[in-house]
């Protein structure tokens, strides 16, 4: 029989070797780093860099109401969270596409591909996982099909904000000889210099910021509602959409958002939208300050006005409790309604812009 002392230290080793193996873990490269340097003191120097951390313009609660696990096991019990059967797709091939047209091909979730005006920015790419490790956030049978490989070349990369279902670390480093700059917001940037992009290739705007990428070509950095973190600290860099404004275009790339009122301020200064990208699934009540709930769609739609739409953050992880499907079918009903011009496309499909 083991003696007192012989379970403690049996326990004090176990602890030793658990926390060497987090430590370890959290040290991977995919995690990124904090930013630092001259980054960190124009962070301090930002508007929305509050006591240690950025913030939202709206009071905001990442968890708003925390329910029993029975509760949580009922509810997801109780609809299809994941597709059982493979997703229809099409297997575009991509690099045969001619940049002489405007398009939109969505990958599922929130991954896109826009070409307007020539040019070509890929929105938030992950291919391979939304989370730390493989096991969690798997992505659905068809639409884990698109991998950096199918992508051909383009200019600017966009991305909303450093969370694992936005910014894939495999992914970024495979596409890096593909594209030349890296749009981002403030913060954001320091993860990439840790990956090995040059300094000179990252545009990292805090809200409101504004930037010339080339001739005709613009994007201004725009509030959005949501928060940050690839690790154990949270909010040190910022959350953002954008307005992208091309030679003929202006498109609203709305990123990781719950209602607010930003959207109100960004549907006023910009009121003549062409297509608006907004996110819709892995809602929640729970988080409902951090996502768009499917009660506040039409009302986004309303305020930040647009001649087309299309809904992306779903169709290809299971990260909130709903079923599957329930946010497009809660897009096409709310847009019918509304009698707006909604995009409904195939994942891989090339859809061509007005």
């Amino acid at each position: 029989m083991l003696n007192k002392k012989m379970i403690i230290t049996i326990l004090l080793s176990s602890l030793f070797i658990l926390g060497d193996a987090a430590i370890l873990f959290l040290s991977q490269e995919s995690f990124g780093r904090l930013p630092q340097g001259k980054r960190l003191e124009r962070i301090h120097q930002s508007p929305n860099y509050k006591d240690g951390k950025f913030v939202n313009l709206d009071s905001t609660s990442v968890m708003v109401d925390k329910k029993k696990l029975k509760e949580v096991e009922k509810e997801e019990s109780e609809v299809e969270t994941v597709p059982k059967e493979p997703l229809k797709i099409i297997k575009t091939d991509l690099h045969k596409l001619s940049r002489e047209k405007d398009f939109i091909v969505w990958f599922g979730h929130s991954s896109y591909l826009l070409q307007v005006d020539g040019k070509r920015f890929l929105i938030d790419p992950v291919f391979y996982k939304g989370s730390p490790v493989s096991f969690i956030n798997k992505p659905f049978k068809g639409p884990d099909y698109f991998k950096p490989e199918h992508i051909p070349d383009f200019d600017y990369l966009v991305i909303s904000h450093d969370h694992w279902d936005h910014l894939d670390h495999k992914a970024v480093k495979e596409l890096k000889p593909k594209f030349k700059k890296v749009i981002c917001p403030l913060g954001v940037g320091e993860h990439f210099e840790y990956w090995g992009f040059e300094a000179d290739s990252l545009v990292e705007l805090d809200w409101w910021e504004n930037s010339e990428l080339e001739n005709g070509f613009s994007v201004e950095a725009t509030p959005a509602r949501h928060f940050s973190g690839r690790g154990l600290k949270w909010n040190q860099s910022l959350w953002s959409s954008y307005m992208l404004k091309t030679p003929n275009k202006i498109i609203f790339i709305g990123g990781d958002s719950g209602y607010g009122s930003h959207f109100k301020m960004i549907g006023e200064k910009y009121p003549q939208v062409d297509l608006s990208i907004l996110e819709n699934g892995q809602y929640n009540e729970q988080w409902a300050d951090i996502h768009t709930l499917p009660k506040y769609l039409g009302q986004i739609m309303q305020e930040v006005k647009a001649k087309q739409y299309l809904t992306v953050h779903h169709s290809k992880f299971k990260l909130s409790r709903h079923a599957w499907d329930e946010p497009i079918k809660n897009a096409r009903k709310i847009a019918s309604d509304l009698g707006v011009d909604l995009l409904d496309p195939v994942i891989g499909e090339v859809v061509y812009l007005k």
